[in-house]
């Protein structure tokens, strides 16, 4: 848009008539051809320092050849000479937009058109440079004022699809996605087919995830052989987010074939970095890290090399190796969005989150509002804002127990590595045969601290006050957990609990306390196998022991919704077998199949449901049936406020200390208290974030 039409054309076939030994000259001008000018009229505005013809041309030819301050003050002299000519006044205004300096040709325009409101070249000009300073409403207005002074010309229509695109781009990044949309459209009314508009147009449906309309845009934009390969690398990406990811792999495997027989190097390097892309999204890591291996030699030091690596190390939980990666992009240029961004992601997901601050708002600092940005900041504050929660839950079993239970929470991060919570649960129950009835009121306090990454500390303070009749005791309760992540595929919980049991008003009054050992590890595979298990060791206050092993081993069947299947086997025994007070086997096995699923219903709603099925053993007795379910929704009302609703069933023996079957139903409800964390001015301040 800097470089429009010439405007020494304006006056071309005059001078051409009077000076033929000029029109060499104007032809290269005319042509593009500005250094073989600069060359041509070099020795001439010497031989001729008062011809305005020879000078303007002159400074043309010095300006578009890549020196725009001379040509600069070219012009600034010839406008002594000729203060009011137009000529010299609109080259030696468009010389400020060769130079990019566009805040001083804006009043120099704005001058030019007041006093020539109606010459087609002045106003677009002034068009262009509006543009250029991205004041794209006025930009725009202007244009259509050039375009009605010369309804045919078509450079006016081209600097209008640019100053389009600009002013899309622009509601795009505030994600005004319709208003975008709007303006790439209007591009082309005037230019059917137009490659930039298509591009873009199809850029904006991939954001929103309108997958069919990207689809449908870009097979529009496949006209050529080489525009069919592009189209393809597209179409793959959008099969991609809408969650089609064999169908993706199969659309760049034709993309890379297409651009393999067209041999064109960049469409190959396009097409291939697709094709890896749809490898890893597809988890075929093997197939993955030996193409990208064989690309690290074909192509040392590539970014976009380097991007796949770290990608794979994003998939596969090697964070470590995809932020050195994301380091060497940076190195190679510290504006790569892939670099920035993508680091960004990895130190989050290393659980470095003061790193991962700053590196997001870098990222947000060099891509003003871009969305994948927001959205990763979006997260971060979420994890550390304040927050409220109440749950009020009912439940009952074949034993005739009832109890309401309402539990409100606070919890307030300190800073990245210090969070606390304060709760309070209080609980009545009722046994609708004997009449007994007891309630508790427990208070607590809860400090989580990261001792380092992936590496946190809970502790948990508090009062049990229990009463039932006419009496009542306080207990106090504690626990301590360490949980780690040692590995990139496990995650290991040490802890240690001290509980006073409260599912029913009997257990309420015996005044048991039970003191929990426990050891939960989950192990996780790029090959979509898990296994999780948990071991307890309890002693009681009324000289009894538990021990409880369970374990699952499952498999990820789907990611979106999250399918999983497995088989659970848990095993129980107690040292001494109270079966009149609650339930305490000497030897309790349960064997089960299970399914869970997690979704969404949309951008708002989510749910989950599972559900388990097998067999139980208690002590030498006959095999019996068990079964348990639960499932549950959550809906976001706003930004700032959550809710859940909830139902679970279990007829497993030792899901209860009383029976076989037990049924809770209830709701949670979450509200942000802030809008965003606490510390995070404070933060910035010290990282001196904008």
């Amino acid at each position: 848009m800097k470089k429009f039409t010439l405007l020494f054309l304006l006056f071309l076939t005059v001078t051409a008539v009077a000076q033929e030994d000029f029109s060499p000259g104007f032809k290269m001008l005319e042509n593009g051809e500005f250094k073989d000018a600069k060359d041509f009229f070099e020795p001439l505005s010497k031989t001729y320092p008062n011809n305005k013809t020879v000078q303007l041309c002159y400074g043309r030819a010095v300006g578009l050849s890549g020196n725009p301050e001379k040509a600069n003050t070219i012009f600034a002299n010839l406008l002594k000479k000729h203060p009011n000519d137009f000529e010299v006044q609109i080259n030696y205004n468009e010389s400020f937009l060769w130079a990019n300096q566009f805040k001083e040709a804006k009043p120099l325009y704005a001058d030019l058109v007041a006093n020539n409101p109606s010459n087609f070249a002045a106003i677009l000009g002034y068009a262009n440079t509006l543009s250029n300073l991205k004041e794209y409403k006025d930009a725009l207005k202007w244009v259509n004022k050039a375009i009605e002074v010369d309804p045919k010309n078509n450079g006016a229509k081209v600097s209008r699809k640019y100053i389009k695109l600009g002013y899309a781009n622009y509601y795009v990044n505030n994600q005004n996605y319709k208003k975008g949309e709007s303006l790439l459209k209007e591009i082309l009314t005037d230019f059917t087919d137009d490659k930039d508009a298509l591009l873009n147009l199809a850029n904006i449906y991939l954001i929103t995830k309108n997958v069919d309309k990207a689809k449908k845009t870009y097979y529009q934009y496949a006209k050529t052989p080489k525009d069919s390969v592009t189209a393809l690398n597209g179409v793959a990406l959008a099969e991609h987010i809408g969650e089609k990811d064999k169908i993706a792999l199969q659309t760049a495997i034709k993309a890379k074939e297409k651009a393999v027989d067209l041999k064109d190097k960049e469409l190959i390097e396009k097409s291939t970095e697709r094709y890896v892309q749809a490898l890893i999204w597809n988890r075929k890591f093997v197939s993955a890290k030996q193409e990208i291996n064989a690309l690290e030699e074909k192509y040392p030091n590539r970014n976009w090399v380097m991007a796949l690596k770290a990608t794979l190390g994003m998939y596969t939980a090697k964070f470590k190796t995809s932020i050195t990666n994301y380091n060497k992009i940076l190195v190679n240029d510290s504006l790569s969005f892939d670099g920035n961004l993508g680091k960004a992601n990895a130190l989050f997901a290393s659980d470095k989150i003061v790193p991962a601050y700053v590196t997001t708002y870098k990222t947000l600092d060099i891509f003003p509002k871009q969305k994948d940005a927001s959205g990763l900041i979006k997260k971060l504050n979420k994890n550390y804002t304040p927050f409220a929660e109440q749950q009020v839950s009912y439940t009952f079993d074949n034993g005739d127990n009832t109890a309401v239970s309402f539990r409100t929470a606070v919890m307030v991060p300190l800073s990245t590595k210090f969070k606390t919570t304060v709760s309070y649960q209080y609980r009545t129950t009722e046994n609708t045969t004997t009449n007994n009835k007891a309630n508790a009121h427990v208070a607590q306090a809860d400090i989580e601290y990261k001792l380092m990454p992936q590496t946190n500390l809970l502790t948990s303070i508090g009062l049990n006050n229990s009463r039932f009749s006419n009496t009542s005791y306080t207990q106090p309760i504690l626990q301590a957990k360490l949980q780690m992540k040692p590995l990139s595929f496990l995650n290991l919980d040490l802890g240690y609990q001290r509980e006073v049991q409260n599912f029913n008003a009997e257990l309420i009054e015996r005044e048991i306390v039970m003191n929990h050992y426990s050891l939960i590890y989950n192990l996780s595979t790029n090959f979509n196998l898990g296994w999780y298990s948990q071991l307890i060791h309890t002693k009681q206050t009324d000289d009894n022991e538990r021990n409880l092993l369970f374990t699952s081993l499952y498999y990820n069947v789907l990611r979106k919704p999250a399918l999983k299947f497995g088989l659970n086997y848990q095993y129980i025994t107690f040292k001494d077998q109270l079966p009149l007070i609650y339930f305490s086997p000497e030897k309790y096995k349960a064997v089960e199949l299970f399914g869970d699923v997690r979704g969404k219903i949309n951008e708002k709603t989510n749910y989950f449901a599972s559900a388990a099925t097998g067999l139980q053993y208690v002590e030498e007795q006959d095999a019996s049936s068990l079964f348990r379910a639960e499932a549950g929704f959550t809906h976001q009302f706003s930004d700032r406020f959550i809710g859940d609703v909830y139902g679970k069933y279990s007829n497993i023996a030792s899901a209860t200390a009383a029976g076989f079957e037990f049924t809770e139903v209830g709701i949670k409800l979450k509200y942000y208290l802030t809008k965003q964390p606490l510390f995070l001015n404070k933060l910035k301040k010290k990282y001196q974030i904008k």
